[in-house]
């Protein structure tokens, strides 16, 4: 495929991104194995279902992100570089109180949360000692997802990059230490992840304090400001929701199944966790992209962008599928796996593998209608996607953990159609800032 000048703007965006996305699942995935060689498949599960209700508090709130990288990118887009940052500060300021509400209202809520995914008496206390010392980091998680909306609506993905391979790096040694060395169970897990997160908070905060000084922006909080990106944030919120109630729901009907079958779901969805984020990389260029041409008024850069990125989307999506089934074999003795969860995490292997091409074009067109400000469709078709998977995971309940995730790939599917049919037309081709 040759490569045109549009493609190196792609890929300027998209390779920092890729590397700063692809860091946190890599890491997570060091956490699994640290964890399952270290404390057993019990605490592997354990992990799962915390790291589910975890992921879930964060990824309601990658409006953060999200939110801030569209609405950033069109004020760059159109010139207005001290709005730009504005916007960006007020974000901060918002990712900084949603995670101190984290803390005092999930806190007390957290034995309750975990007993819904109905595990095992030892998985429980397990799960619940991770969720009540992760919570702590809550405001840094939050922070770095502001920050590097604003870094990317700038333009800039190698910052990001640079963050997330120093912090995650750290959090990897840390969780060896904690449980390897001192010893700390599956509470070390937890204060390593802590422990890295709120250092890489701490140099998003210095990274946009100087951008602010620069420009002239003031630092203090803006309410009006904080208010407007709150709102702002709801479709997306929406969207967010739908897409964690079809995660939840699996990994509540995988917990169920049994032990094997929760624990080679959990390593199968930090897999697929970590190609999403790999596909994910050319969707944050979209948003960046969008964003931006759209600001300046160019809606046939715009088109021309989008055409690219999900043919970009498709091909990685066929590399990586083919990537795991290649891998396949070699992936159960990674997490040390015993012989029920290796038989099972080899059979799923095979649907995680199939799917890819369709998230590949599906992430990315989700980032280019993001970026393009179009949140209150995507929330609707959240919302409609959702009622689609819904009834198929029922059924896949009595048939196993494949079965599962074949009611995952209709999801996939309803989001590859509701997204195609959007993007084919011209509603969400709003120019300016």
């Amino acid at each position: 495929m040759l490569i045109t000048r549009q493609d190196r703007e792609i890929l300027r965006l998209a390779v920092p991104a890729f590397g700063a996305l692809v860091a946190e699942p890599l890491f997570l995935l060091a956490d699994y194995a640290i964890v399952g060689h270290g404390l057993g498949t019990t605490a592997v599960g354990a992990l799962g279902v915390a790291g589910a209700v975890l992921t879930t508090l964060v990824n309601l709130c990658v409006f953060l992100a999200y939110g801030t990288t569209a609405s950033v990118a069109r004020q760059t887009g159109a010139g207005n570089h001290e709005r730009a940052m504005r916007n960006g500060v007020d974000g901060i300021w918002l990712a900084l109180g949603i995670g101190l509400a984290l803390i005092v209202i999930c806190w007390p809520l957290a034995p309750s949360v975990v007993e819904l995914f109905g595990a095992s008496a030892g998985q429980t206390e397990a799960a619940v000692t991770y969720l009540r010392i992760s919570l702590l980091g809550a405001p840094g998680m939050l922070v770095v997802l502001a920050g590097t909306g604003v870094l990317r609506g700038l333009q800039d993905t190698v910052t990001p990059l640079v963050v997330a391979v120093g912090s995650f790096a750290l959090n990897a040694a840390l969780n060896a230490w904690f449980v390897l060395g001192l010893d700390w169970g599956i509470a070390g897990s937890a204060w390593g992840t802590v422990a890295a997160q709120t250092l890489g908070a701490a140099v998003y905060l210095v990274a946009v304090v100087r951008g602010a000084r620069r420009l002239g922006t003031p630092l203090r909080p803006d309410l009006a400001g904080v208010r407007q990106a709150g709102t702002a944030g709801f479709a997306l919120l929406i969207r967010t929701v739908c897409l964690r109630i079809v995660l939840l729901v699996a990994t509540v009907i995988a917990t169920r199944m049994g032990e094997p079958q929760l624990a080679a779901y959990a390593i199968a969805t930090q897999v697929w966790t970590l190609l999403a984020f790999a596909l994910d990389a050319i969707a944050i260029a979209g948003q960046a992209i969008t964003g931006r041409s759209l600001g300046a008024g160019d809606t046939a850069a715009t088109r021309a962008a989008t055409r690219r990125m999900v043919q970009w989307g498709l091909w990685s999506g066929v590399v990586l599928g083919a990537l795991v089934v290649v891998a396949r074999p070699l992936v159960p003795g990674l997490f040390d796996a015993d012989a029920l969860v290796t038989a099972e995490l080899l059979a799923v292997l095979w649907p995680v593998a199939l799917f890819q091409p369709i998230c590949g074009v599906v992430f990315v067109l989700d980032g280019v209608l993001i970026g393009a400000g179009d949140q209150r469709y995507l929330a609707w078709a959240g919302v409609w996607t959702t009622l689609a998977y819904l009834p198929a995971a029922f059924v896949a309940a009595d048939f196993g953990i494949v079965a599962l995730w074949g009611a995952l790939g209709v999801w996939m599917a309803a989001r590859l159609i509701t997204l195609t049919r959007r993007a084919a037309g011209t509603a969400w081709l709003v120019t300016g800032a």
